[in-house]
């Protein structure tokens, strides 16, 4: 799947830019904290999504019927 792939691929991107803003020592703590809340909340969406299609690619749900995701899901 190529879903599949490019969140992998987002998400790797979203790692680096974390890192990116970690190791910048010109940047206060406080402020980094800023910086990095969106990128981490985009961050769960991402990895829940890869979460849910690796799922469905794993268990395709029958023609017809709904894919039941929500009964997979912990939260």
């Amino acid at each position: 799947m190529n879903s599949i792939k490019h969140i992998q691929n987002a998400l790797k991107e979203l790692d680096d830019e974390v890192q990116k803003i970690l190791l910048d020592w010109s940047i206060p703590l406080n402020e980094k904290d800023n910086l990095m809340l969106p990128i981490l909340q985009q961050k769960r969406v991402l990895d829940q999504t890869l979460e849910d299609l690796t799922y469905l690619k794993e268990h395709p749900p029958t023609p017809n019927q709904p894919c039941g995701i929500s009964k997979y899901r912990n939260d």
